[in-house]
């Protein structure tokens, strides 16, 4: 019987110090999302996972994907979330900056740089305006100031300078720790990994949660079920190919010519990944975040507008989930559409004398696997959006707190198995690079 070549793991030193290096980096990571803010009321703070309604909905999300940071009001509440908005955002500007497009394509090496650079400028405006904009949002929901001296005026403005920073260290901070693994642990895994963390670090408190609100024991089974399920949905779905036939042209070796050779461009069924999901989440969160800068309004009418805007887009209304899926299926094409196009696979493939077979060369062929790409994008995006809005959908029809359905979170679920397949996958590539594969030991 042919054994995995798994069981070589721990024995290369390569591997296992890169292992290693990642799972010390990642504790550093954890322990220091216990750390809080400067001036945090402890207090205050202890009942922010006891909101219901919307704010306890959204203050919920916030928590599972911080890993629990928001719930201690720690310097990590953020996570790396300010870095990953501001990368989205500048990808999303390429095809509207020509310039930009441009040198993505002429110079793909200095476009990454620039882009690197221009996103780590970006997220410290992004984390600013983040870190502000949630200390409003505990404020009005807790009915008082969870840090103790808040405010830009008098003798509030240096506690409240400190508070706001120490919250921008904790993003960079995570940023760091994420980019240390990428260059020495797990390649290219860092802040996927980050996340990772977070969201298994709260899967114990999930379910001691669920167990302690006493609900009905076939809630926690169905719960369970429903986890698997959309856990083997998901796997299902991203590992969903559309392939497309390719013919590359036989190439000369000394007086012979060999034949054309045929093979497959795999076109991605769910190519944006979580990406919608979390730009969708923004979207409406956004409304809530800029309306709380005006919930201490001295004027009635303003006041009246920033609540009714909390109200609105809260997560509590009954028309958030339609907002939501259908945000996410838009953001899902759109996104899709961006990132294909970087491809540029008609040009890519006219470089390479390959065609498609009754197609051709260059634009037309572009154009031809954008129509592909759309058609299969469908029911990946409308997956991506139904498997968004099952807890609200749950949350409607059983006799439950929705609280007991964090566990079924889109977001987080996607990045868990996400980052399981990829270091899975990564894992097995630096295996096989060491000599260690399964198809040659016996």
């Amino acid at each position: 019987m042919k054994r995995s070549s798994w069981r070589f793991l721990w024995k290369s030193e390569d591997i296992r110090n890169k292992l290693l290096i990642t799972l010390l980096l990642l504790a550093v990571y954890r322990l220091a999302a216990n750390i809080p803010v400067p001036g945090v009321d402890r207090a205050l703070a202890a009942q922010l996972t006891q909101q219901t309604g919307a704010a306890g909905n959204l203050i919920g999300l916030l928590d599972l994907l911080s890993g629990g940071a928001v719930s201690h009001f720690s310097i990590l509440a953020m996570g790396v979330y300010p870095y990953i908005t501001a990368q989205i955002i500048l990808q999303l500007l390429q095809p509207v900056i020509p310039s930009l497009e441009r040198m993505m394509k002429d110079d793909p090496r200095e476009g990454r740089k620039w882009m690197e650079k221009w996103t780590m400028i970006l997220t410290i405006p992004m984390a600013l305006l983040s870190a502000i904009g949630q200390i409003n949002i505990f404020n009005s929901q807790l009915g008082g100031s969870i840090l103790t001296n808040w405010g830009f005026t008098g003798a509030n403005l240096l506690p409240t300078v400190t508070a706001v920073i120490a919250m921008l260290a904790g993003t960079m901070f995570g940023i760091w720790i994420g980019q240390l693994i990428s260059e020495f642990g797990l390649r290219n895994q860092g802040l996927s990994l980050i996340i990772f963390a977070g969201i298994v670090s709260r899967l114990p408190a999930s379910f001691t949660q669920m167990v302690t609100t006493k609900e009905p024991w076939w809630i926690f089974v169905l719960v369970i079920v429903l986890l698997v399920a959309i856990i083997f949905a998901i796997v299902y779905v991203t590992a969903g190919r559309r392939n497309v036939p390719v013919m590359f042209p036989g190439r000369r070796i000394g007086n012979r010519m060999s034949m054309p050779v045929r093979s497959n461009l795999p076109l991605m069924v769910n190519m944006a990944g979580m990406i919608p999901i979390i730009f969708a989440q923004s979207f409406l969160t956004f409304p809530v975040i800029l309306s709380s800068f005006f919930l201490a309004s001295k004027s009635a009418g303003v006041k009246n507008v920033a609540n009714w805007f909390q109200t609105a887009f809260g997560q509590g209304t009954w028309w958030y989930p339609l907002m939501l899926f259908i945000l996410v299926v838009l953001f899902a094409y759109f996104y899709t559409d961006v990132l294909f196009s970087q491809q540029n696979y008609g040009d890519n493939l006219k470089k390479q004398g390959a065609q498609i077979p009754g197609v051709v060369r260059g634009k037309p062929t572009q154009d031809y696997l954008t129509r592909v790409q759309r058609r299969i994008t469908l029911p990946g995006a409308f997956f991506l959006g139904f498997l968004t809005v099952v807890p609200s959908l749950l949350g409607a029809v059983l006799p439950v707190q929705q609280s007991s359905l964090s566990l079924l979170q889109a977001s987080g679920l996607l990045i868990v198995a996400g980052t399981v397949r990829e270091v899975v996958n990564l894992i097995e590539t630096e295996l096989r690079m060491h000599g260690y594969d399964d198809h040659l030991i016996a």
